[in-house]
């Protein structure tokens, strides 16, 4: 960022000089007035005054931008160029997303896929430093995108992620570990999984419970949360017929396996039944998972003063020139 200072500030207050200056000529001036002496004014039409009558101040004004602009120079305007060196703790985050078919209840708008994809979204955005993931699970699981700091590519790869890209079920012990298979080898200073999910445990070869113990092996660190409403929730279904209709269901959580899961990593268990509270659990992790950040900054001034020079040389020389040819005979 571009900012101007002045090296000399002080130079400034020879400014008051300007004030005598323009005390000296206009009394000068009138002094000048009174010694003209005429029989009679008759002949002289105020009316019709010359160009160069009127314009008989011009060089005092030169002289006055000439001072100015020396005091500009004395006082030496700098612009300084600053920017920040940030070194950073990096944080390496894998999120754990479930997608299966429960995840198309619209007890959340526009469902809860939809809308725990668009809170994801904003967090990633508001973590520039970290490296983060994309681990997305059903009946199975796969990395949809590995530890990346280009963020836009998680982004891009989040926005695809749909309901039926794979066998259905919810296996949140594989899904877990498939998340922490990919931060086993991080050495970055802190390693988080957070894992979604709106039901139980009900596919996968590895319990969850197992899986969180993998974590804290490795130290990782998981958050869990647990997305739907309390009580029923609306789940869109195709009949016989091809016609759509809505089934009310049960909201089954296992909130139990969730808690012990983030006990057991040193995380925390959150309870997401609206939109509104599942932004706020991503903003508490947020909080919760800062980097440290160390700045340092560095300053480079350059010298702005020849503008300034150069006006009141120009000033200055027009002003003499003036008073030397087309102002003498009146000055």
């Amino acid at each position: 960022m571009n900012n101007i200072q002045f090296a000399n500030p002080s130079f400034f207050l020879l400014f008051a000089l300007l004030p005598i200056a323009l005390l000296w000529y206009f009394l000068r001036l009138k002094k000048k007035n009174a010694d003209l002496k005429f029989s009679s004014l008759n002949w002289i039409n105020p009316h019709n005054k010359s160009i160069k009558v009127l314009m008989r101040h011009t060089p005092f004004i030169l002289e006055i931008i000439c001072l100015s602009a020396i005091i500009f120079t004395l006082a030496r305007p700098q612009s300084s160029l600053s920017y920040q060196n940030v070194v950073t703790e990096g944080i390496d985050i894998m999120i754990a997303f479930d997608i299966s078919g429960s995840m198309l209840a619209e007890d959340l708008k526009p469902n809860r896929i939809e809308a725990s994809k668009e809170v994801a979204i904003d967090f990633i955005k508001e973590r520039p430093q970290d490296r983060i993931g994309l681990v997305v699970y059903s009946g199975e699981s796969f990395t949809q995108c590995p530890l990346t700091t280009d963020h836009s590519v998680v982004i891009n790869l989040f926005k695809d992620v749909k309901n039926g890209m794979i066998e259905d079920g919810t296996a949140i012990g594989l899904g877990l570990a498939t998340a922490v298979n990919r931060l086993r080898e991080s050495d970055a200073k802190s390693r988080v999984i957070i894992l979604l999910t709106d039901g139980s445990n009900t596919a996968g070869s590895i319990p969850p419970l197992t899986a969180a113990e993998i974590a804290r092996e490795f130290g990782v660190r998981v958050y869990t949360i647990g997305v739907g409403t309390n009580g029923k929730a609306p789940f869109p279904v195709t009949d016989a017929f091809g016609r759509s209709r809505y089934e009310m269901v049960d909201v089954k959580i296992d909130e139990k396996t969730l808690t012990d899961i983030a006990k057991t990593t040193g995380g925390k268990y959150f309870r997401a039944t609206n939109n509104r509270k599942l932004a706020a659990i991503y903003e508490e992790i947020d909080q919760l998972e800062k980097s440290k950040i160390e700045v340092t900054e560095y300053r480079r001034k350059k010298e702005e003063f020849l503008p300034f020079a150069l006006i009141a040389s120009i000033s200055l020389l027009l002003a003499i020139v003036l008073k030397t040819t087309v102002f003498k005979s009146i000055t």
